[in-house]
């Protein structure tokens, strides 16, 4: 069955998927999203890939780098995060905070969906979403059998690495490169606010109400970010958590095909503001029936035309970004939120594509 799929990534600073580029998979050069609340550069990797656009390496060096060799890790989104200073500011905080960037509480990063999924979560998901609160995430909030199901958890305590600065550009490691801690001034300023200089402290650290209180996501600063786990397994369409595994590929069937030809099987995150519903960032993985693509790689739409903009030729940035500067306890894992959403998310390839 998983041979009758295949996987396309795109990425956009709206829900608006006519505005998402498509994103080269794997390669190096990093995919530029920009608006009026954030510029991003954003770089996926899948490990064993074989989507959209064709021709796509199957891999990156990322993953034969540590400590993703070791981790075994299976994807990554990573991306250059550089929040900017809206027009007006909306309700709800202070005119200090606002002036300064986004709290630690109200910037998030998960899934959401827009129609229910609760009539196809599979049996074994509330044992998925048990292990991923108590094993790799605890901050998880979210409802997955609400009519617009969520799941989003703080990005301060998401995210597998933060990097207080712009980071790298790296070709022989796979593109945009980040270690934890930041540029010279980067590392003053956790240092000021007692935030831990490693990746598992500093996501146990920041699952505190009052250590979130201490920091700010500036305006107008970068910051590098990674995420990554391996957990899910997009080559075989399966979700393997500790203990608990979890094929995806039985819940995919004919029914998800729409008449205009697209199918529905999606995954997708959302980097977002919490307090004012600003979104920054969206990347979506979607799942085609391989007779839903042209021979170029397009997808087909109700008349039989190209669908989503190719990132490969319209949406990314000079691949020459190095001018840019460049769970819990005892299991807050790599891993954290499991892909966030993917115990959510494993039944996201249900969702209707509008």
């Amino acid at each position: 069955m998983i041979e009758k799929y295949i996987l396309r990534v795109t990425a956009g600073s709206s829900y608006d998927e006519s505005t998402h580029v498509e994103v080269p998979v794997n390669e190096s050069a990093p995919v530029r999203i920009k608006s009026d609340v954030a510029d991003v550069e954003l770089n996926v990797r899948i490990q064993d890939y074989k989507g959209l656009p064709r021709g796509s390496p199957s891999t990156s060096p990322y993953f034969s780098t540590e400590p993703h060799a070791s981790n075994q890790d299976q994807y990554s989104i990573s991306f250059r995060f550089t929040p900017l200073n809206p027009s007006k500011a909306k309700a709800g905080d202070s005119a200090d905070d606002l002036a300064l960037g986004i709290r630690a509480a109200d910037l998030q990063f998960g899934n959401d969906f827009d129609r229910p999924i609760r009539d196809k979560l599979p049996p074994g998901f509330n044992t998925a979403m048990n292990i991923v609160k108590w094993w790799i995430d605890p901050g998880l909030e979210g409802d997955a059998y609400a009519d617009k199901p969520y799941l989003y958890g703080p990005a301060l305590s998401s995210f597998n690495v933060v990097s207080v600065g712009a980071g790298v550009f790296d070709e022989s490691r796979g593109g945009l490169w980040f270690e934890e801690g930041g540029d010279e001034r980067g590392k003053k300023i956790r240092e000021v606010n007692s935030v831990p200089k490693e990746s598992k402290p500093r996501m146990k650290w920041a699952l505190s109400d009052s250590n979130k209180e201490k920091w700010i996501w500036e305006y107008g600063r970068t910051y590098g970010i990674d995420f990554f786990n391996p957990y899910l397994d997009f080559a075989n369409l399966a979700l393997r958590l500790p203990g608990f595994q979890l094929s995806v590929a039985r819940y995919l069937g004919a029914e998800a095909l729409r008449n205009d030809g697209r199918l529905a099987h999606q995954l997708r995150y959302v980097l977002r503001n919490k307090a004012t519903g600003d979104v920054y960032l969206v990347v979506t993985f979607a799942l085609y029936l391989e007779e839903s693509i042209n021979e170029d790689g397009t997808v087909k739409t109700a008349n039989g035309v190209n669908g989503i903009t190719n990132g490969h030729t319209n949406g990314h940035t000079n691949g020459n970004t190095n001018g840019h500067a460049n769970g819990h306890a005892n299991g807050y894992t790599n891993g954290n939120h499991v892909s966030n959403g993917i115990a959510n998310g494993v039944e996201t390839h249900d969702e209707d594509v509008d």
